[in-house]
């Protein structure tokens, strides 16, 4: 997992440094101007413009021109106070974006770079480190290329940062120990998934990852078939399914285990079936959830009772969350419980929940909500944050526009729950479960990509990771 720092965990990092920061800064601008010469296949010749500010970030810039310039590149330095917004720069082979790093406050108008690619400096300036977003009444220089030193930042991967930043390298300055010894928030990747995931043992029996789902009502059962088919291509090794009030023959034939429940007063039934399978997915599809009545001490319905007493990890996810109706309505679920509790909103379900619409501090407002709620929190968007009632935080960064469609939400749930099962923590579990779920969407369709196209290619992408 590549560490997360916010611009004030970093400057504190940097204030604990042995090192001088002559030193700091010497390396940052030996990242800088090692690749750019990777950008530009050899430096000798080529025309370099560095706009550098005061702070350390335009000395990381003015570092970066020493030594470009002594390996032959013809190197021009330009303050970044000295020019007007949107005045052209002079025509380069590269321009280095060293004005202003993750700590800027106030809106910067950058000049204009004209045809020239950029190699951001830590982050393109004017771009908030903690938010992604560009700072109001600002801009910023789209980067072709953006080097972060010691970790990346929030901003790097929320809001606008993903369309500013390019491609994002992370360059070791010598305060790994100390990034380590502060950070509270990672990004999952690829090989986290391949560590994380247990295989199945040679002596492995369907019960040992066994999943059960509530989930569909009435003229709602695709969401309940997306579910359970996502768990099954994930690695449970059975699926029972049970949609209160719907016949199980609506479905196709196929893997799914039914445990028919009916309309109301399901929650009993649920509960006695669930000492075999390993974790429960509730609420895709459910519907205006009434049911059984719990009175003020247990809000939810039947959803309530059911999360309450389940003796095993719960993913709660769309009507089990709005049957649920707040973030202190679910804290009263948790509080008893003896096993994990994973909710999965996307942010008109957090609105509902928390009362507001997340603010640009997505990192800040899910881990808000999961103390307050004491559940683990995976707040969904291009890149999903997810964070555990401790204050621990993990991003999740693969998914992009093509999981913009029904029903992706409903393919999330199923993967958790496989995960669950299959002896993944909760909190790691939700994280590797929305990365691979982008992951696997990344494969797919470039146009017209569905949420049932969704479930074999995450069996096929789980596959693919396992031979490299």
């Amino acid at each position: 997992m590549i560490p997360v720092l916010s611009p004030e965990e970093m400057a504190a990092v940097d204030r604990q440094a042995v090192e001088p920061v002559e030193v700091l800064i010497g390396r940052a601008g030996a990242a800088v101007a090692r690749r750019a010469a990777r950008i530009l296949s050899g430096v000798y010749a080529k025309r370099i413009v560095v706009v550098a500010g005061k702070g350390n970030n335009g000395a990381d810039g003015r570092a970066a021109a020493a030594l470009l310039s002594g390996q032959g590149a013809q190197v021009q330095v330009l303050e970044a106070a000295d020019l007007r917004p949107g005045q052209p720069l002079p025509a380069a082979d590269l321009v280095i974006d060293a004005a202003y790093g993750t700590g800027l406050q106030r809106a910067y108008l950058p000049p204009s770079p004209g045809r020239s690619p950029v190699l951001a400096v830590d982050i393109p300036s004017g771009v908030s480190g903690l938010t992604g977003e560009v700072i109001e009444g600002g801009r910023a220089m789209p980067a072709l290329v953006t080097v972060s030193f010691a970790s990346l930042k929030p901003g790097l991967l929320l809001g606008s940062g993903p369309d500013l930043t390019g491609e994002v390298e992370v360059a070791d300055v010598g305060l790994g120990a100390l990034v380590d010894a502060s950070v509270r928030c990672w990004l999952v990747g690829d090989l986290d998934v391949a560590a994380l995931l247990p295989l199945r043992p040679r002596e492995a029996h369907k019960w040992q990852a066994a999943v059960q789902v509530v989930a569909g009502s009435p003229g709602m059962t695709g969401a309940p078939w997306l579910v359970s088919r996502s768990a099954l291509r994930a690695g449970a090794g059975y699926v029972r399914l049970s949609m209160p009030g719907v016949d199980p023959s609506v479905l196709p034939p196929g893997e799914l285990v039914h445990l028919p429940v009916p309309a109301s007063g399901w929650h009993g039934q649920v509960l006695d079936a669930l000492s075999r399978v390993k974790a429960l997915v509730v609420g895709p599809g459910l519907g205006p959830v009434t049911g059984h009545s719990t009175g003020p001490a247990l809000p939810g319905g039947e959803v309530g009772l059911l999360v309450a007493a389940a003796p095993v990890p719960t993913v709660i996810d769309a009507d089990g969350l709005n049957a649920v109706g707040s973030l202190e309505g679910l804290r009263t679920i948790v509080a008893r419980r003896s096993q994990p509790t994973v909710i999965t909103p996307h942010t008109g379900e957090f609105t509902r929940l928390a009362g507001h619409p997340p603010g640009p501090d997505r990192l800040a407002e899910t881990r808000a909500a999961a103390a307050r709620s004491g559940a683990i929190v995976l707040l969904k968007g291009s890149t999903s944050v997810i964070a555990a009632p401790d204050g621990r935080a993990l991003m999740a960064a693969s998914a992009d526009a093509r999981l913009a469609t029904a029903g992706t939400g409903d393919v999330l749930s199923g993967i958790i729950g496989a995960f669950l099962a299959r002896g993944v923590p909760a909190f790691e579990a939700a994280a590797l479960a929305a990365h691979v779920h982008g992951r696997a969407a990344g494969t797919g369709y470039r146009e017209g990509l569905v949420a049932s196209d969704l479930p074999d290619l995450v069996a096929a992408w789980l596959s693919e990771l396992r031979r490299l």
